[in-house]
C-alpha cells in the first residue's frame, strides 16, 4: 500500500493544538490510548538501505510486525508492506523487496528505537477516519544505553484528502511543532553514516549546455533508476497506479538501457558496453515472458470482447485464459528465480558501478549539439530504410510480411529510445520527432501484438484437438487479429509521413 504523511519535530513543552476546526462539519479528534513501540531496524553494514530511503524494521506492538518502507515516485508517499512473523527472522519475501538496495547483503539489527506513542484519529461526521496524529516520545538505544532522545509528530493520510493533510500540518506548525526536510527516525538513530549518499546515483540534472558525455551519463542513470525502482514492484506483482505493469516498465528500463549504450557506442568503453548488455539481454529476456503472457491475456479480453454484438463463446475464452494463466505464473516463477540469483545480485552491483562511472570516453566532452545528432541519425536511418520496405511487404506472404513489420518495430524502437535521451537538449524537433515517432511505434506494437496473439490463439486450440467449441473460437479470434493488423497497415504511411516530414528531422545530419 501506499503511505502518505508529513513529518514534524517538537520540543517537550509543544502541546497539541485542537484540530476539530481543521475538519469538515461534524469531525471528531478520537484520542486512542498511548502505546510503547519497541522498533528494530535491519541494515547492511554500510547501511545502503537507510541511506537510500529504504528500511526494514520489527516493531513490537503492531498486528503485523515485519514492515518494508520504499520509496515511490510521487515525493511523499511511500510503499508501506507488512506482514506477520517472529522476532529476529525477517520474513524473506520481505528482504526480496530491498533486494535492489541491498544487492544481497545480509542483513542485521543496525537500530533499535522505542517509542511512546499518543495517537488520534480524524473522523468525519459519518465517523471515517481521515486521518491519523501521531505523537511520539522517542528514544535510541545503543544495547542498553540510551543514545539520544526526541519527539516527532506524523500525519498520516487515510481516508481524506491531501488539502486536509496540509492543513493538520499548518495547525501542528502555527501551534510550534517544526516541519522541513525531515530525517526519519532511524536514520537519526544510525548517525551521520546513515545520512550519506545512497549508492545509486541518481540522473541529476543537465545543465544549460550539456556536453554530450553528461547527456550519456544522464540516459544511462535514468534507464538503471527505471529498473531499480521496479525490482520491488516486480516482486509484489501488484498493478502500477496508471494500469501499466511492474514487469513491463522494468523491462523497459533494460531494453531502454540496452538501446542508449548501443546508440552511444562510439563514446562508451567497448569492454564496459559488451559486458553490461549481456547481462541486461539476460534479465530483459527473463521479464520478456512473463511480459508477453501479461499482453497475451490482456489481449484475450480485448479482442474477445471487440464486437459485443458478435460475442464469441466466454466459457472457451476462459479455457484460453487459463492456459495464458498457467503460462504466466510459470513465467513469474522464473521471475523470481532470476531475481534472486546471485547472477541478478551480481548485475546490480554492476549497474551501481556504471550510474557512479559511466565508461564515457574523451571524446565525450564536445558540446551534446554538436556530437549527438550524428549517432542519433543512425537509428534514425535504419527505421526509415525499414519502414519504406513494408511497402512491398503485402506481396510476400503472411509470417514473412509480420516478420518485415517486427524488424521495423524493433528499429523503431531503439530510434525513438535515441531521440527521448537527446531531445531535451537539441531543441523543439527532435521533441517534435520524439512525440510522432511514439505514435508510429504505437500502431507498430499493435502490429506485433496481434500478430503474436493470432498465431497464439490457433496453437492453443492445437493443443486440444477435441475442443470444437475452442477450435471455432480460436478461428474467429484470429480473423479478428488478422483484421486489426490491416488497420495498422493502412493507418501507418500517414503516422510515418508525419514522423518524416523535414520540419522534424532537419537537426538530423
Amino acid at each position: 500500500m501506499l503511505e502518505e504523511e508529513r513529518k514534524l519535530g517538537a520540543d517537550d513543552a509543544f502541546r497539541l493544538p485542537d484540530l476539530t476546526d481543521r475538519l469538515p462539519a461534524g469531525g471528531t479528534v478520537v484520542e486512542a490510548p498511548p502505546v510503547t513501540l519497541t522498533a528494530t531496524y535491519y541494515d547492511t553494514p554500510d547501511l545502503r538501505l537507510a541511506r537510500s530511503g529504504v528500511s526494514l524494521r520489527h516493531r513490537k506492538g503492531d498486528a503485523l510486525p515485519w514492515t518494508v518502507k520504499l520509496p515511490a515516485a510521487v515525493p511523499g508517499l511511500r510503499h508501506e508492506i507488512s506482514r506477520k512473523g517472529r522476532q529476529g527472522t525477517p520474513p524473506a519475501d520481505l528482504v526480496a523487496l530491498v533486494t535492489a538496495w541491498s544487492r544481497g547483503a545480509a542483513l542485521a539489527p543496525a537500530a533499535r528505537i522505542r517509542s511512546v506513542r499518543h495517537a488520534y484519529e480524524l473522523h468525519d461526521a459519518d465517523g471515517t477516519v481521515l486521518a491519523e496524529v501521531a505523537d511520539d516520545a522517542v528514544t535510541v538505544f545503543d544495547g542498553k544505553a540510551v543514545r539520544m532522545a526526541f519527539r516527532e509528530i506524523e500525519v498520516e493520510r487515510k481516508a481524506g484528502d491531501r488539502a486536509l493533510l496540509g492543513a493538520v500540518a499548518g495547525a501542528l506548525t502555527e501551534a510550534g511543532a517544526v516541519e522541513g526536510e525531515f530525517t526519519p527516525k532511524h536514520v537519526r538513530a544510525l548517525g551521520a553514516a546513515a545520512a550519506q549518499p545512497p549508492d545509486l546515483t541518481p540522473p541529476g540534472n543537465l545543465p544549460e549546455q550539456p556536453s554530450a558525455a553528461e547527456v550519456v551519463t544522464a540516459a544511462v542513470r535514468a534507464g538503471i533508476a527505471r529498473i531499480f525502482a521496479h525490482d520491488p514492484l516486480v516482486r509484489l506483482g501488484q498493478p502500477l497506479e496508471d494500469g501499466d505493469t511492474a514487469v513491463h516498465q522494468m523491462r523497459v528500463g533494460c531494453r531502454r538501457l540496452r538501446s542508449d549504450l548501443r546508440t552511444f557506442a562510439a563514446l562508451l568503453d567497448k569492454d564496459w558496453i559488451g559486458r553490461l548488455r549481456d547481462e541486461l539481454r539476460w534479465i530483459a529476456g527473463v521479464l520478456g515472458e512473463a511480459r508477453d503472457a501479461e499482453v497475451l491475456r490482456e489481449r484475450l479480453q480485448h479482442t474477445a470482447n471487440a464486437d459485443p454484438l458478435c460475442p464469441v463463446d466466454s466459457a472457451a475464452v476462459d479455457r484460453l485464459d487459463a492456459a495464458l494463466d498457467a503460462r504466466q505464473q510459470q513465467a513469474l516463477a522464473t521471475v523470481d528465480k532470476a531475481l534472486r540469483s546471485p547472477r541478478y545480485h551480481a548485475l546490480l552491483d554492476l549497474l551501481v558501478d556504471a550510474a557512479r562511472d559511466p565508461k564515457v570516453l574523451a571524446t565525450a566532452r564536445q558540446p551534446a549539439h554538436r556530437l549527438l545528432p550524428r549517432l542519433v541519425a543512425r537509428p534514425w536511418r535504419r527505421l526509415a530504410y525499414g519502414a519504406k520496405g513494408v511497402d512491398g511487404a503485402a506481396d510476400l506472404d503472411p509470417l514473412a510480411a509480420d516478420d518485415r513489420w517486427h524488424a521495423v518495430r524493433i528499429n523503431g524502437k531503439r530510434a525513438r529510445y535515441a531521440v527521448d535521451a537527446v531531445a531535451s537538449v537539441t531543441g523543439g524537433p527532435a521533441a517534435k520527432l520524439a512525440k510522432a515517432l511514439a505514435r508510429v511505434q504505437d500502431l507498430l506494437g499493435e502490429h506485433q501484438d496481434a500478430a503474436i496473439a493470432a498465431d497464439t490463439w490457433l496453437a492453443l486450440a492445437a493443443e486440444s484437438p477435441d475442443d470444437t467449441a475452442l477450435a471455432v473460437v480460436a478461428g474467429r479470434l484470429f480473423e479478428r487479429e488478422r483484421s486489426a493488423i490491416r488497420a495498422v497497415r493502412a493507418a501507418f504511411p500517414e503516422a510515418w509521413a508525419v514522423a518524416a516530414e523535414p520540419t522534424r528531422t532537419r537537426w538530423l545530419p
